[in-house]
Order: structure tokens, then C-alpha cells, then sequence
């Protein structure tokens, strides 16, 4: 089944805003967690996947805050303020807990809740962006990219950034250029990607962290319990694959799989691939 926009979206209002979200199927609950980057939305990220999965769970699609759908948290980094909307939004539609699907941002969110509250996380399935850079350069290509787009941006260094995305240049069509631009340049939107990316902020997250000796959340992924599935593109150069190793190592009941001649978004570029493998996951009993 094709769900659309209109038919799925809705709305929560919480004290801290409205949450938009995109609802669809029947079943067990499954919450897709959005990325970060230009003109992103949790609807632009999984709406190709929604079909698929909404014929097998109850499928959420949450809107984080401040990317251009859902009210802005002011005051708060964007994966901090991501995080406290996933449990305000479980909370709120009765959802104990639920597994999920998390594209880069997303899978850190996803990290950081079955670390803090292992009973929301049934089971956590990421796509790039978990981890550190091993040895590949950190920023990545693809952050130096969002920072040059933070810093001052244009449609040509969105052009830059999406062919970044991508193995294959026929994704990047005039039709995904225009859409993400016209998201891009709302204002929460790119306060929001400054907020992560901007030089400004950039040095000012890492300067707290240093001051406050604040742990990186990876070096606390041996606390994650829930079954773990690490997906990968393995042309990604916005989260290089050497990122994968340390969650592999430190999740206790981590497992991989990497998809040939494939980018960032992997739930995109490899659609039917990562869709089967996630299922499998997902259904699999626990051993």
C-alpha cells in the first residue's frame, strides 16, 4: 500500500510544542527515527520504507523538533532535545516500549535511549552514523560539507552535499535538489542544522565536553541490552564504515551488514536489501 503525506501526518501537543508524526499499519509499535542534514524530516527519510513496514507493525514516523515540522526546544542541542521528544511522544501514546529504526542522528538517538531507559528498546536497528571516525577523517567529508552549508548557505553546496550522500548520482534529481532546498531554508531548519554543524557551535559542544569531561556516548555502548542490527552502506563518506567497528565490538548483542555499492542512506539506495535484512531482524525470536 502507498501511503501519502496527507493520510498519515498528525499532531501531538506536549508542553514543550506540537509533535508531528506520521502514523500507519497494525501490530507491534516500530519508531523510525529521522537523521540530521540539509532539509531533512523523518517523512523525506522513511516514506519509501513506510509501506513496507506498516504491513508488518504499527509504524511511527517521528518529526524530532526544530527541523522545519515539529515545534523547536529552545535551549537544547538537537540530539538532546531528539531524545527527549521520542520518550515525551512514548509516553504520550501509551508506548512502553517499542523497537526501532534510526537513520544516522536517528540511530545515535536510538544509542542513547537504550542506554538511559533500556526498557523503552525492544530492538535498535541504526543506519550509519554510530560510533567514532577510526580511520577515516573526522569531520568526515560529509560533515565538512554540512559545515560549509551551515556556515553560509546555497543551493550549490546542497548539490555538493547530496551527491555526497549517494553511490549513485541519478538519486540526486532536481525533484530531491528543490524539495530539500525548500525545507532548508525554513528557519527552525537551519537553526537547527547550525546548531550541530555550524563553526560557531562546532567549537562550542566541544569546548563544554572538554570542560565538563562529559564522556562520548559510544564509550558507554557495553550498557545497550537490546538486540542491535548496524546497517551500512559501504560508499558511505558522510559516516565512513570504520565507524562501525567500535559499536560492533562494545554492543553486547550487536551484529552488521554492510550493503555494496551503497551511501549514506542506505534505507533509500538499497531499499529492498535493507528492508529484508530489518524484517528478518525484527521477527527473529530471541535466543
Amino acid at each position: 500500500m502507498d501511503y501519502t503525506y496527507e493520510d498519515t501526518i498528525k499532531q501531538l501537543e506536549t508542553g514543550e510544542g506540537t509533535l508531528h508524526y506520521h502514523e500507519a499499519g497494525a501490530g507491534e509499535p516500530l519508531i523510525m527515527l529521522h537523521g540530521s542534514g540539509i532539509g531533512v524530516s523523518g517523512w523525506k527519510n522513511f516514506r519509501g520504507n513506510l509501506g513496507f513496514f506498516a504491513k508488518h507493525y504499527h509504524c511511527y514516523i517521528l518529526e524530532f523538533p526544530g527541523f522545519g515540522i515539529s515545534d523547536p526546544v529552545e535551549g537544547e542541542h538537537p540530539v538532546i532535545s531528539a531524545g527527549a521528544a521520542v520518550v515525551r511522544f512514548m509516553d504520550a501514546m501509551g508506548i512502553e516500549s517499542a523497537s526501532m529504526i534510526g537513520n544516522s542522528m536517528g540511530g545515535v538517538v536510538g544509542i542513547n535511549l537504550a542506554i538511559s531507559a533500556p526498557h523503552r528498546v525492544r530492538k535498535l536497528i541504526s543506519i550509519g552514523g554510530v560510533g567514532p571516525n577510526i580511520f577515516s577523517a573526522s569531520p568526515s567529508e560529509g560533515t565538512r560539507l554540512l559545515q560549509e552549508f551551515a556556515d553560509a548557505p546555497s543551493k550549490d553546496k546542497l548539490v555538493r552535499w547530496l551527491n555526497c550522500m549517494a553511490y549513485d548520482p541519478a538519486l540526486v534529481t532536481e525533484e530531491l535538489i528543490e524539495d530539500r532546498w525548500q525545507t532548508a531554508i525554513d528557519p527552525n531548519s537551519h537553526a537547527s542544522l547550525a546548531a550541530m554543524y555550524g563553526s560557531k557551535a562546532f567549537e562550542a559542544t566541544k569546548k563544554m565536553q572538554e570542560k565538563a569531561s562529559i564522556p562520548p556516548y559510544w564509550s558507554m555502548m557495553h550498557k545497550v541490552k537490546c538486540p542491535t542490527l548496524l546497517t551500512w552502506g559501504i560508499d558511505d563518506r558522510q559516516s565512513p564504515p570504520d565507524m562501525m567497528l567500535v559499536p560492533m565490538r562494545l554492543i553486547p548483542n550487536a551484529e552488521v551488514h554492510v550493503f555494496p555499492k551503497c551511501g549514506h542512506w542506505a534505507m533509500v539506495e538499497a531499499k529492498d536489501q535493507f528492508e529484508s535484512v530489518s524484517l528478518e531482524f525484527l521477527e527473529r525470536a530471541p535466543r
